[in-house]
């Protein structure tokens, strides 16, 4: 083709542009359709290969990138373009190298959507092995098209970071400062790299990253479906970045695959999206294609209880029986059995798992069965707690060697925990007859599955540990399918120590997920808010943990932390009085009233925030709007908040208000005024128009 030919289409509001150079290259450029005229041609800019992939034995990258990076080597370049086609709503560009390495580069987009998922497709059309040790997922060029030059003070780099009880707190750089700013000379690589490694995907950061041009007013953004270690690369040489996702290359992540004559290997799909806004705005493009990939987009989202924070990891027959007789009447549509059903006499729950056999001596004398029944009878749908890809010192299965997932010849150990190789189909039948048989036998509608350690690293395998690491994590999703399989109205809670596995690949095969640990902290409504970026709200059960020494402006506060997503009550609600009772049946009653708001909406944000979320000072608010009905949630810490708060509200009746501090609230012109009384607040607004 000639040179710096270039294959457009137009993708809802986005155009997708291929442009290939005069060494047949192909790069790929996602901008706002609307922003076509704004598109300026750069001298100082060479757009790197829509592919990055490297493999053993291949040079290594100049410009100081050895050891930072397999990408932008002569490997990548001697990928040219072969042909480009359309396959319903897939566009397939095939680059090859001549010698046997052929990539299909697949880009997916469904009409509605505000985003596209990308992957890449690795076949060996030679005749000898090849270990890949890189292969992008996505290799985004050209940020940024509309501001001169290398942009100078107008980029801002966006990463979401995740610690235990503390996830999704976003952290904003400019490009400057993130040392992304090109060098004197051009030939010298500047590149920020980050990732996870192991099995809780979410552990330091979520797989996201987003780059705004503020001068333009565009933000690209990509998320990455990855349920192991994976890694994002920032890069740049010239006046442009680019951005890429990928399985972790062999230097980060251990990973390595060796892939022979006539076979292929697809990587992780990557979410992308650019658009008109900041981070906050674009961040909500890329959620339609969560949405799209929910087992039930349209089930009513639920009212739960979960019962830990009420037996704290006793929940014995007499105990569950207790609580269905004060939850009965009340709306409660879920009762979840946590953690500690299975405890064998006289020994610690948390060392018992693993054998997943009810305890029928003290805990359930009836067996769980009666006990599943018996919440049933009340109204509820009885749930069950599992941490199945782990075991514990007390259980049988901790010391059958073979069904556990070994590195260097060595169990994983990590003081409390093995962890199963969920690559064994005698490891698949074991899981198949604890968790889905007894979840069968007893009738539960519901499993919350729990995953409280990571293997770290990797695993022993042929190729690779991150290889041996990648497939025993498609393991544990295929277990996930499996039950979905075999109890098609099973509802599938995913839970990792709270939030550690809140990525796009186990949210599409998950009802829910567990938003935090952070049960009963002040920080709840902050972390529940800042997942609105990666997570749907309909999807995030948020704990509301009831104390009978709680003040109504704690209960208050505490339902609507709930709002921000699925609510979750525990606690000592066999202790509340009439007036805390009365508290909760107003949460769960507005709850209900605008639950498909919570489902369907679309979220933004307002406040002023400190640094700490331990020690809160400031404000925030939510703004979830479906089309002309809105759920406003605002929360007030521990001073530093306004006596009062206008926020632009697209609607213009105020149908409910909920609070503790009997709050003047109006609605006028389209905004929205809200009087803040006292520290530790919280008002909920429901408007329409």
């Amino acid at each position: 083709m000639s040179d710096n030919s270039a294959m457009e289409y137009v993708l809802g509001d986005m155009l997708l542009t291929y442009r290939i150079d005069e060494r047949e290259r192909v790069s790929m450029r996602l901008i706002p359709e609307k922003m076509r005229e704004q598109v300026l041609e750069k001298e100082d800019f060479e757009p790197e290969p829509l592919v990055q992939l490297h493999a053993r034995g291949d040079h290594l990258p100049n410009g100081y990138g050895n050891g930072q990076t397999l990408a932008g080597t002569t490997a990548t370049d001697a990928l040219k373009y072969q042909s480009q086609t359309r396959e319903g709503d897939t566009v397939i560009t095939t680059v090859s190298d001549g010698n046997g390495r052929t990539v299909r580069h697949k880009v997916r987009w469904q009409e509605g959507l505000s985003a596209l998922s990308v992957s890449c497709e690795f076949e060996n059309t030679g005749t000898e092995p090849v270990t890949l040790n890189l292969l992008s997922s996505i290799n985004l060029s050209g940020i940024t098209p509309f501001t001169a030059g290398d942009a100078s003070g107008a980029l801002y780099l966006h990463r979401i970071r995740s610690m235990w009880s503390a996830e999704g707190r976003l952290q904003t750089e400019s490009i400057e400062q993130a040392m992304l700013e090109r060098a004197w000379a051009g030939n010298a690589l500047r590149q920020v790299k980050y990732g996870e490694l192991g099995s809780m995907p979410v552990k330091g950061y979520f797989p996201f990253a987003a780059i705004e041009d503020r001068s333009a007013g565009v933000t690209w953004a990509i998320q990455l479906a990855c349920p192991s270690s994976w890694q994002i690369e920032i890069r740049r040489r010239d006046s442009g970045l680019n951005l890429m996702a990928s399985l972790p290359d062999e230097d980060f992540g251990r990973w390595a695959r060796t892939i022979r004559p006539g076979e292929t290997f697809e990587t992780p799909e990557a979410f992308v999206t650019a658009g008109i806004g900041g981070v906050d705005e674009v961040s909500q493009r890329l959620l339609t294609l969560h949405r799209e990939r929910m087992p039930h987009p349209e089930a009513e989202l639920p009212v739960m209880f979960n019962e830990y924070c009420t037996t704290w990891g006793n929940p014995t027959h007499e105990n569950l029986e207790g609580i269905v007789q004060v939850l009965d009447g009340h709306g409660f549509e879920y009762l979840v059995i946590d953690a500690g059903w299975y405890r064998k006499p006289g020994e610690l729950w948390y060392e018992c798992g693993g054998d997943w056999i009810p305890e029928e001596q003290d805990m359930f004398p009836k067996g769980l069965k009666a006990t599943a029944d018996m919440i049933r009878a009340h109204g509820m749908k009885p749930g069950l707690w599992f941490e199945p890809e782990t075991c514990s010192k007390g259980s049988d299965i901790y010391y059958r060697e073979e069904m556990l997932l070994k590195r260097d010849g060595v169990l994983i150990d990590t003081d409390n925990r093995r962890f199963l190789d969920l690559r064994r189909e005698e490891v698949q039948d074991y899981l198949e007859e604890r968790v889905i048989g007894l979840l069968a036998r007893c009738g539960f509608s519901y499993i919350k599955v729990d995953y409280n350690d990571t293997i770290g690293i990797g695993c022993d395998d042929p190729d690779s540990l991150g290889e041996g690491l990648r497939q025993n994590m498609q393991g544990t999703q295929r277990f996930f399918r499996r039950m979905r399989e075999m109890l098609p109205e099973l509802v599938i809670e995913n839970c990792s120590s709270g939030g550690h596995r809140l990525e796009p690949s186990f949210m599409a095969l998950s009802d829910m997920a567990s938003f935090s640990d952070a049960h009963e902290c002040a920080e709840i409504p902050i972390i529940a808010a800042m997942l609105h970026r990666v997570i749907l709200p309909a999807q995030s059960q948020i704990w509301a943990v009831l104390r009978q020494e709680d003040s109504l402006r704690r209960i208050n506060y505490s339902l609507i932390n709930g709002l921000l997503g699925v609510l979750c009550v525990s606690g000592d609600v066999t202790h509340l009085s009439k007036e805390q009772w009365d508290k909760v049946d107003e949460g769960i009653d507005l709850y209900r009233e605008v639950r498909h708001v919570i489902r369907d909406g679309v979220s933004s944000f307002h406040g002023e925030l400190s640094e700490s979320w331990r020690h809160p000072k400031g404000w925030q608010a939510v703004v979830r709007q479906a089309g002309k009905e809105v759920l406003t949630v605002i929360h007030t810490f521990d001073g530093g908040y306004p006596a009062e708060i206008r926020l632009p509200i697209n609607s213009d009746r105020i149908v409910r208000v909920m609070c503790s501090e009997n709050n003047t609230v109006s609605l006028k012109d389209q905004v929205l005024t809200a009087e803040l009384k006292a520290p530790f607040e919280a008002l909920a607004v429901y408007t329409r128009s």
